[in-house]
């Protein structure tokens, strides 16, 4: 189990870029592999959660290669994919496996998915459930991984999903393209709507209003230019180091500005962070730009409602930022932390005891009562195998007062393999 020391750093100003979104990522090897024709990716995530998603496709059947940093997918159609006698493996990503699920769902033929220790634990009958509504035979462990699958023809659905997932959501949608009739779904609040965004981009017959999303069948994708932006999530622990580093700024270029994902902008807006929005543009049907953000003094807020499916990966880094800002914050509505790769309320709330925060624990969220900036003390932090819970207490550790010593890293090359080096790259004044 591999760790790390971090020290505190001070001082730093620093422009830089971050990986590709893993979210447009997974969606642009999966719909592209369903288009027929070429579809060009560049600035595809390479990390493991995307790079299991090719495998997986490959595995099914479809071209796939890369070259000179750009991944090309040779789609034949939504009828294309072959079956394979391997179990089909998506390693520590939930996003693949719901979104894979729904594909299998359609297809004429027997499939076996599964991914490691940690996915195994995470809830699949969310996304089995509507699929065998729609007609598929879905077998599961209980609710749970490894699940076989036995497609075949759908009907679409009026669906009205108890949560806002964006992933359950993306399942239902990418099994309407092969079912008969108008697939509907309606959230109780709108998740990120990327699938959405690129089933439409790709040429399908799809429309939002408001909470509702429907999709028409009998549209037929055509392979497209795919340019991945930067991740907002993979930002947020930057921007949260630019506000909390003393006489800092840091700049992350050709990031992701999707409404449905900036909840974390408007939330450190919100607590006093300093923040401009530059370059400002849109690529294939995502909004984009550069971000800045420079030392801040932060206070508590309250983070509740619609905002919470914006943010919801965001919320390790923003209990940081809570911890070093004046007053209480609270986070209600976020029972769905308790279904990540850790139950993330528990593991937050743990780790902030062990930097002397004082904290309160909700069954849907939790409150952080703010030490106004003060260092952090030393402390041994465990990540329980989280990449979200290791980067985000890294940042802690870059205002602390003797550094912190972050355990059980691997888990972060499920979605940020070059964070580290990044890390590493902000030279400013030692403490």
């Amino acid at each position: 189990m591999k760790k790390i020391q971090i020290v505190p750093v001070s001082g730093v100003k620093k422009k830089l870029s971050v990986q590709g979104d893993k979210s447009i990522s997974h969606r642009a090897v999966i719909i592209g592999a369903l288009a027929e024709g070429l579809t060009t990716v560049t600035s595809f995530l390479e990390a493991e959660d995307t790079i299991n998603t090719v495998r997986i496709f490959k595995k099914l059947g479809v071209q796939i290669k890369k070259e000179n940093g750009t991944v090309y997918i040779h789609g034949r159609g939504l009828a294309s994919l072959r079956q394979t006698s391997d179990v089909l493996y998506v390693g520590n990503s939930g996003t693949g496996m719901r979104l894979i699920l729904g594909v299998l769902a359609a297809q004429p033929f027997v499939s076996r998915i599964t991914g490691d220790a940690q996915i195994v634990k995470r809830p699949m009958k969310r996304v089995i459930e509507p699929l065998q509504l729609m007609g598929a035979s879905l077998s599961s462990n209980h609710g749970f991984a490894p699940v076989t699958v036995q497609g075949g023809a759908l009907r679409a659905i009026k669906y009205k999903m108890p949560m806002a997932s964006a992933q359950v959501k993306s399942s239902v949608l990418l099994a309407g393209l092969y079912a008969s009739g108008d697939t509907v779904i309606t959230e109780p609040e709108r998740s990120r709507d990327h699938t959405e965004r690129m089933l439409k981009y790709f040429g399908a017959d799809i429309s939002v209003k408001g909470n509702t999303v429907v999709l028409k069948s009998g549209a037929r994708l055509k392979g497209k230019k795919v340019v991945v932006p930067a991740d907002i999530s993979s930002a947020a622990y930057f921007m949260a180091a630019g506000a909390l580093m003393k006489k800092s700024s840091i700049t992350i270029v050709n990031v992701g500005l999707n409404k449905s994902r900036t909840g974390i902008i408007d939330i450190m807006k919100k607590m006093g962070a300093k923040i401009k929005l530059t370059n400002l543009k849109n690529q294939n049907g995502e909004e984009t730009g550069d971000i800045t953000v420079s030392t801040s003094a932060l206070k508590g807020t309250v983070i509740k409602g619609a905002i919470i499916p914006r943010l919801i990966d965001e919320i390790p880094v923003i209990a940081v930022l809570a911890a070093a800002a004046k007053g209480k914050t609270i986070i209600r509505g976020a029972k769905e932390l308790r279904v990540k790769e850790t139950d993330r309320i528990k593991t937050v709330l743990t780790n902030l005891d062990r930097l002397g925060i004082k904290t309160e624990e909700y069954e849907d969220g939790f409150a952080v009562y703010g030490n106004e900036g003060k260092p952090f003390t030393y402390a041994s932090i465990d990540s329980y195998g989280d990449h979200r819970i290791a980067m985000a207490f890294t940042v802690a550790a870059l205002v602390s007062e003797n550094g912190l010593l972050i355990k059980d890293i691997d888990c972060i090359n499920t979605s940020f393999p070059e964070f580290f080096t990044l890390i590493k790259s902000l030279k400013g004044k030692k403490k």
